[in-house]
């Protein structure tokens, strides 16, 4: 297991109206910067297996906490979070370092910010390496529009959306419970509860599976969390069907050089037409649950390191 005290200590920089709290490695190596984009409910220190790999082939590794998590800043407007903002933090973060363009990796909602800032600013982007999240196909009808009809109103991201503030004054009363039953992996199948999955997962006393993080790992998430709560990080939900509509206009083909790391166990679906969308795409299958990086770290870090080595190579 990682000690936590090894993880680089932050820099709060101020970018695009907000400060970001970021973490690097490998600042030694200059011109080759690649940036990594946590999900929900996470922090850059879900990347801290991928980090020295990837400064040690070479690269100034850039991992910063987002908006609405931890010490980075939390607009209290909920459209504070949408896509164009969350992309806008980004380009300004490479901005700062005076880069033209990077490699982005993002994992989970990380993945979807990473997608929409390569359809927003494609020319500041050169490869992309997505975890968990394929592309995501927009549709005739809004995000949250259209699972609310296929998937109802208890479905977590209609929930967040329909029910402001009930589900983050839960998780706030139940961080540790919460975040602990959330990181499991090998869970045994069990059969769908009614009411909404999340709040009855911060509730439940007993974690299924086993941990993908030791205590004093985990204690990093609580601690943040505790720190932001979770309305921040939970208003990118808030913000799909506006996404939707700021989308509408952009090429959504994603032309990049594009590598698609899926976990076989993850509940998040795997996409079917993914080619028809990302062309220059190449898919990699691990044998994990949704919290690929933290599960598998190794072999995730020898994926991404054999593919940067074979796009440098072209």
């Amino acid at each position: 297991m990682f000690n936590p005290t090894d993880f680089p200590k932050p820099t709060l920089i101020s970018v695009n109206g907000v400060e970001l709290e970021v973490f690097e490695a490998g600042r030694e190596n200059e011109g080759k910067p690649i940036v990594l984009c946590h999900g929900w409910p996470e922090h850059a220190f879900s990347w801290r297996h991928q980090m020295a790999a990837l400064a040690a082939a070479g690269y100034h590794v850039i991992v910063p906490n987002q908006r609405g998590y931890s010490n980075s800043s939390r607009p209290t407007e909920v459209t504070d979070y949408d896509i164009e903002h969350l992309s806008g933090d980004l380009i300004a973060l490479l901005d700062h370092y005076g880069y033209e363009d990077a490699t982005f990796v993002g994992h989970d909602w990380g993945a979807f910010v990473v997608w929409g800032l390569t359809l927003l600013h494609p020319n500041r982007v050169n490869k992309v390496i997505n975890l968990s999240l394929p592309y995501q196909e927009r549709g005739e009808k809004p995000w949250i529009e259209f699972m609310e009809e296929i998937l109802g109103g208890d479905f977590y991201f209609v929930h967040f959306n329909r029910q402001p503030g009930v589900a983050d004054a839960v998780f706030e009363d139940n961080t540790y419970r919460f975040l602990r039953n959330l990181y499991r992996k090998n869970e045994p199948l069990r059969a769908p509860e009614p009411g909404m999955a999340l709040i009855n997962l911060a509730r439940a006393e007993t974690p299924l599976g086993e941990p993908v993080m030791s205590e004093s790992e985990l204690a990093v998430y609580v601690s943040a969390f505790e720190t932001s709560g979770f309305t921040g990080s939970i208003n990118w939900y808030r913000n799909l069907d506006r996404n939707w509509r700021l989308l509408a206009k952009v090429n959504p083909i994603i032309q990049q050089p594009t590598l698609m790391i899926y976990g076989d166990r993850d509940v998040v679906a795997k996409s079917e037409n993914l080619t028809k969308f990302v062309p220059n795409v190449e898919v990699v299958n691990l044998d994990c649950g949704h919290w690929i990086q933290e599960e598998k770290p190794e072999e995730t870090n020898q994926a991404i390191l054999r593919w940067l080595e074979q796009q440098n190579a072209i």
